[in-house]
């Protein structure tokens, strides 16, 4: 339901953390045609946004929920032996891909603030026998990782749902070593927003209402101490999955009488580089 009052950090979080746990208690997405946010991830969703079918098919049972925007690791071009991170890690499906391509010798570390996702992905983590994954109850501002211990981190539509983005971006530049990199899939907007969608929480938990100008965002990556940005993929979200539109997005639209072609172009699903500079 739209709210006419302003929407807190508190209420966000709280919000965030309670809807992405009962998607992980009942393993589903949070994309329509999904009922309650019960139902199984759309079919060929995540092909759909870039991830490639052999990696999905060795995955355990539950590990993708279809909640990405985009498949920022195959640009991430992790080598055997690294440490990864994952921001956001849900249930798991990039950590564990992540996992096959550091191998045994490398290191990958989910960190997720739902208790519900952690021990869904612990346990695939399990029923995948990879032993050098974890995952840390953690939130993104305040990262449980020690100082400039990490080659490489990746997050996929995760970072948007986060009221204060510039905390993150200050936490991937603390722990990333001298030169390490990142690749992220987000949600930026090159436009503005209907009120009803930007004071609706819930518009917030579909990854929409929290996105911000996407020379904004660009600008809290440089503020923050990460260069050599490179934008891999732009694409029209709302578009991209046009037949699972998250259904908090879709009500707060029919609510207003809004239809797809009416956000056009604003809302954007970037895949994007950077590194930490020197």
């Amino acid at each position: 339901m739209t709210e006419n009052t302003p929407i807190t950090t508190e209420k966000i979080v709280a919000t965030v953390r309670d809807k992405y746990g009962q998607i992980a208690a009942r393993g589903g997405s949070c994309c329509a045609p999904a009922t309650n946010c019960c139902g199984p991830a759309p079919a060929g969703l995540s092909t759909g946004l870039g991830y490639k079918v052999v990696d999905l098919d060795l995955l355990p049972d539950g590990a993708d929920l279809g909640l990405g925007c985009g498949a920022p690791l195959e640009h991430l071009e992790l080598k055997p032996g690294e440490t990864v991170v994952d921001l956001g890690s849900g249930a798991g499906i990039d950590a564990l891909i992540a996992a096959r391509a550091v191998g045994p010798g490398g290191r990958v570390i989910g960190v997720d603030m739902t208790p519900e996702m952690l021990a869904r992905a612990t346990a695939n983590a399990a029923a995948a026998g990879a032993d050098h994954v974890e995952f840390r109850e953690g939130r993104l501002e305040a990262l449980p990782i020690d100082d400039g211990t990490i080659d490489a981190i990746t997050s996929n539509c995760v970072i948007n749902l986060v009221p204060d983005k510039s905390k993150v971006f200050a936490e991937i530049h603390r722990v990333l070593k001298p030169g390490g990199r990142l690749v992220v899939s987000d949600v930026m907007l090159d436009g503005n927003l209907p009120e009803i969608i930007t004071r609706d929480v819930m518009a917030y938990v579909g990854c929409v209402s929290g996105a911000v100008q996407r020379d904004d965002y660009l600008a809290m990556l440089t503020g923050a101490g990460l260069g050599e940005i490179e934008i891999l993929k732009d694409a029209d979200f709302l578009a991209t999955v046009a037949d699972s539109i998250p259904k908090e997005i879709s009500g707060a639209m029919e609510q207003l009488g809004l239809e797809s072609d009416d956000l056009k172009g604003v809302v954007r699903s970037i895949t994007y580089r950077a590194r930490k500079t020197a």
